[in-house]
């Protein structure tokens, strides 16, 4: 690895794609009583309580307001519109195949860090996310098979590819923030704006919530959910910001993984040997992509 890319860069990216395999598994518990929208209003809204504060004791920055625009928008698409997609379309695919369109996230990120001019294209950079991708699909071969088709499925899969788009743009475009401002401040002003994008989003999802679900409600998990959201987006951003965009997207790949793995250990899920091809993959792909100099001009400009 090239010593302009820091370990603990490289471990942070590590940890929140783990980290966020982590929280599908968790969220498998509490959507029930909840659904996708409230819970992801609850879990970023313990995020953003965390971060906030923890923002201010560090030293809170003045922030132009052409700037907090830009950041809050970067939450709402991080947590808020990316939410409202993959909700849409595992209305109408199965989890399985949304978790491998969205897993496209780290090829459409290359494509468009390219378009930008944030990052030149190289075929090395574009091969090791293709690998990454493919080997989700490994890992998730047992869930795709036999997935059903219908009048819906070209919807479904348009919103799993528009998720992934969603993180890919925002993904690319938080860099120049992330170096002008504090990374804590940035997590908690974007978790922030997501909380509230996704309170006038929630009554739109499904029947309103009732105080008899929000009781039977396993808060243990949501706040478990909430916090490692919250220490997962500093990583997150953290990362990005000592870290090309191309190369952080690909440790994402890690989650599907992840939550096949716990799956089968704490719920009982099948474990297929796709899971350890798949894993195979991915760790070729990130080896290749991350074997780019990125010592180089075109690959250095961010």
């Amino acid at each position: 690895m090239s010593a302009s890319r820091p370990p603990l860069a490289v471990m942070t990216a590590a940890f929140t794609g783990v980290q966020v395999g982590l929280s599908i598994v968790a969220s498998r518990v509490a959507v029930d009583d909840l659904g996708p929208t409230v819970l992801a209003l609850f879990r970023y809204s313990i995020g953003a309580a965390m971060i906030l504060p923890l923002a201010v004791h560090l030293g809170w920055r003045r922030i132009p307001l052409r700037d907090l625009w830009v950041i809050a928008a970067l939450g709402i698409g991080q947590f808020g519109i990316l939410v409202a997609l993959l909700n849409l379309a595992v209305m109408h695919i199965s989890a399985g195949l949304g978790s491998l369109i969205f897993a496209t996230m780290p090829v459409q990120t290359v494509l468009i860090s390219a378009l930008l001019g944030r990052q030149a294209l190289t075929l090395r950079r574009l091969a090791g996310a293709a690998l990454t991708t493919l080997g989700v699909a490994a890992a998730l071969s047992d869930r795709l098979i036999g997935e059903a088709g219908g009048a819906g499925l070209w919807i479904g899969i348009a919103a799993a590819l528009a998720s992934a788009f969603t993180g890919a743009v925002c993904s690319v475009l938080y860099r120049p923030y992330l170096t002008r401002y504090p990374t804590v401040q940035v997590s908690g002003l974007a978790m922030g704006a997501s909380v509230l994008f996704l309170a006038m989003l929630s009554p739109f999802d499904g029947p309103p919530i009732g105080w008899d679900a929000l009781d039977a409600a396993p808060w243990g998990i949501v706040a478990f959910i909430g916090i490692l959201s919250g220490v997962g987006y500093i990583t997150w951003l953290y990362s990005l910001r000592e870290m090309v965009a191309t190369e952080v997207t690909l440790f994402l790949a890690l989650a599907p993984i992840t939550a096949s793995a716990l799956g089968a250990l704490l719920l009982g899920e099948t474990l297929g040997l796709g899971l350890f091809a798949g894993l195979a993959l991915v760790i070729l792909g990130m080896r290749l992509a991350l074997s780019q100099a990125s010592s180089s001009p075109s690959s250095s400009s961010r």
